[in-house]
Parts: C-alpha cells; structure tokens; sequence
C-alpha cells in the first residue's frame, strides 16, 4: 500500500469532519497501540482501558491541554473542527465536550494527511505524559 500526503492547501479543502473521520482512526489505533504496548492484558480489558481514552469527555480535556502547544495553523484546524456542525448528537458527553472531541480528531486527521507523523507523536506523547503525571484524567 502506498502512501501519500497532501500538501496543507489541498488538506485544508476537506471538511473538518472528514479531517475528523480519519482522525478518529489515527488516534484510536495511537492509544490501541500505547495499551497494548502497557500491559498484555485479555482483550476486554483493552477495549475498556480504550474507551476511557478515546471517549468525548476525555478528548475535550485533550482538547484544553493540546490547544496552549500548539501552532498557529495547528490552531485554526483545531478551531475549524470545533466549529464543524454534523447531525450526530452526543449521547454520553455535553455538545461542547462532543465538538471539542472532533476538534482534537480533525486535527489528528489532519495531521496525518500531511504527513506530519513526528508531530503526532509528539503530541501523543505529551498527552500520555500528562496522564502518567496525573494532569489528564483517565
């Protein structure tokens, strides 16, 4: 399978909620793979020690600690996936936590379209980093 990655104009031309629909996936499997890297445990322990991690109250604080490191075209895609407007509303989580959710995954998706993997990691690692030092709930 061959890769390739946009330039930011041409990512920037999709919807943030498509941005988002990939950035579900690049995050999901980030935290399927750090779990699983953890601790081998059943795999219902990792499916439920993954939905604390990739549910929309925890991305919203995601969101709040992500936004202050930054750049400022990371930002406005940031900004862009929290302003997106869908269909879907949220069953386990407030709207404001729901679209600061899509916002981090926008990102995410953005990122990886432009092939920006280094600052995934570095971002992934700094949310993980968080967690251990107890300023990220999980």
């Amino acid at each position: 399978m061959s890769k390739f990655f946009l330039s930011e104009r041409d990512a920037n031309s999709y919807s943030p909620l498509s941005l988002a629909f990939l950035g579900d996936s690049v995050y999901d499997t980030l935290v399927r793979e750090h779990l699983l890297r953890k601790a081998n445990m059943p795999v219902a322990k990792l499916h439920s020690a993954k939905v604390e991690y990739v549910c929309a109250e925890f991305q919203s604080e995601v969101y709040e600690l992500i936004s202050e490191m930054l750049t400022e075209k990371e930002l406005a895609v940031l900004k862009r996936g929290r302003n997106a407007t869908g269909n879907t509303v949220p069953k386990h989580a407030e709207a404001v936590q729901y679209r600061r959710a899509t916002a981090v995954e926008s990102l995410f998706g953005y990122l990886y379209l432009t092939g920006q993997t280094q600052r995934i990691g570095e971002l992934f690692e700094y949310i993980i980093e968080m967690i251990d030092n107890k300023q990220l709930g999980v």
